[in-house]
């Protein structure tokens, strides 16, 4: 399938944790086991938070340093009308590409409760984001870089083209989901079966895990539930 998932197909998604996702993923493998997913220098700032599913929107973001002409770059507001054009739940990606990214925020209170306003479940960016206590209290999540106490001349240079962070590779309309754990695509074709994987690998792992903490334990056990998980 290639359209939108049902509301109860994304509440099936949004109940897994980011690991049982990936996990799930790897059985199918339609893709390589170390791609679809952030590195470290992209973090959840909310860790107690929910996971995250959402449709991406993706922008381009620069702003370290002044403009040319003027005090300070035109605000745009067709992005909103971009946001709006992809199904819901939204999740906005930006690509910070200045010179020093993340030292200032696009993302704050008023941004966010703007995109909340848009059908927004959260925002991602290599950059920064501000006003941390505020955000996490209206339960909207954030991945991040980096924090910062300032706009600077952040601006929206680009809307719906590819963009790249924390080493993944992000198109417009992608399904994502990410917690604490990180951040990660979902094939939209894989996206109806993964609760159903991710519930049999689960009910594997608790055996494991039984035999491991039973005073039964032994190696040749273990190495026979293994080889019986794996044939």
């Amino acid at each position: 399938m290639s359209g939108p998932l049902s509301p109860e197909q994304l509440e099936a998604l949004r109940r897994l944790d980011a690991c049982a996702v990936a996990n799930a993923i790897e059985t199918f493998q339609q893709r390589l086991r170390n791609e679809g997913f952030t590195d470290g220098s992209v973090r959840c700032l909310f860790p107690r938070l929910e996971p995250m599913v959402g449709y991406a929107a993706t922008i381009r973001i620069r702003g370290s340093a002044p403009p040319t002409a003027g005090r300070r770059h035109l605000d745009r507001t067709d992005w909103w009308d971009y946001i709006l054009s992809l199904p819901a739940p939204r999740v906005v990606v930006a690509q910070d590409v200045a010179t020093r990214p993340g030292l200032g925020s696009l993302f704050g209170a008023v941004h966010v409760n703007i995109l909340r306003a848009l059908g927004c479940v959260g925002a991602v960016t290599n950059g920064s984001m501000r006003d941390i206590p505020v955000v996490e209290r209206l339960g909207f999540q954030l991945f991040s870089g980096a924090v910062s106490v300032s706009h600077a001349y952040v601006h929206i240079i680009e809307i719906g083209e590819p963009v790249e962070v924390g080493g993944l590779k992000i198109v417009s309309g992608d399904l994502l989901h990410g917690d604490l754990h990180g951040l990660q695509t979902v094939p939209l074709n894989l996206a109806p079966q993964i609760p159903a994987a991710a519930a049999r690998i689960a009910e594997q792992e608790r055996a494991l895990i039984a035999l491991c903490q039973s005073p039964d334990f032994s190696l040749d056990k273990l190495r026979a539930a293994i080889s019986n998980d794996h044939p």
